[in-house]
């Protein structure tokens, strides 16, 4: 099974300081619905992990988060694509979990769930937490320099093999063999 795991905010939508809390407050970023189709028709299944400590701050509930979710595979499916599952992380740093990234218990269940390993799957993120997880599960790292992946290019230390697209949509390019 060819699979990819892509980041919610920064990587497939516009990223908020403040939580994106509503569905209003969603908004693709620019020609990420396209690469998501152009990996639908590649044949690849895509799942989405995502840190989501805004339900355990209380900033928004599973209603407006289930909604906000249907925002993003109505405007994946009219672009022809579909995002096969969200797997995610309600917690905050304190409650000390193990699904939330860049600790690997969301990716277990992934593993779990799909009856797949991992190893050299493309995580695609744009924060520092989502290289990790990547490299820890013997996946392979792609940073994207939307969202924060600018500020994570340029501050963090990133993994070996971490590859490195302007957006998804590059990233999918050549992911799925269209460069």
């Amino acid at each position: 099974m060819k699979l990819v795991i892509l980041d919610h905010n920064g990587v497939i939508n516009q990223c908020s300081e403040t939580f994106i809390k509503t569905p209003d407050e969603w908004e693709p970023i620019p020609g990420s619905m396209e690469a998501i189709a152009r990996l639908t028709h590649s044949g690849y299944r895509i799942v989405t992990a995502t840190n989501q400590s805004g339900i355990g701050r209380g900033l928004l509930d599973m209603a407006t988060f289930n909604a906000i979710n249907d925002k993003m595979y109505k405007a994946v499916a009219q672009a022809g694509g579909q995002i096969d599952s969200i797997f995610f992380c309600p917690h905050t740093n304190a409650d000390k979990c193990r699904c939330r990234k860049p600790k690997t218990g969301m990716f277990e269940e992934i593993m779990q769930r799909y009856g797949v390993d991992l190893k050299n799957t493309p995580i695609i993120g744009d924060a520092i937490r989502d290289l990790q997880v990547a490299d820890a599960i013997g996946a392979l790292p792609v940073l994207v320099l939307t969202g924060k992946g600018r500020e994570t290019q340029s501050k963090d230390k990133l993994p070996p093999r971490t590859l490195i697209y302007d957006d998804l949509a590059s990233a999918v390019d050549v992911i799925a063999g269209y460069a």
